[in-house]
């Protein structure tokens, strides 16, 4: 099945043809610069198919395109960063934060 993902503000999400949610990624900002990457879906029936890396991949391009970067609250995209190094300077530790 070919995934066509919708991009909002901070938000990146799909839906089927009747309109249930497929996947979702969510990025609300956390200041002028920031966002924070907070919640990551996929539906069961798109699970172990590359679904949540192809949200994170369109994500940093989203993030890349306009200069901000993320801390990364959800347990998903905090552990996708850390395999990903390349892009490494888009995403900020707690400790940035402060």
């Amino acid at each position: 099945m070919e995934l066509q993902f919708i991009k909002e503000e901070n938000r990146i999400y799909c839906h089927n043809a009747q309109g249930k949610l497929l996947a979702e990624i969510t990025f609300p900002a956390k200041g002028p610069d920031t966002v924070d990457i907070n919640h990551t879906f996929v539906d069961d029936s798109l699970r172990g198919q590359g679904v949540a890396g192809r949200l994170m991949g369109e994500t940093v391009q989203v993030l890349s395109s306009s200069g901000r970067k993320a801390f990364t609250s959800c347990s998903y995209a905090a552990a996708w960063a850390k395999k990903h190094p390349l892009y490494r300077e888009l995403f900020l530790s707690e400790e940035e934060s402060l």
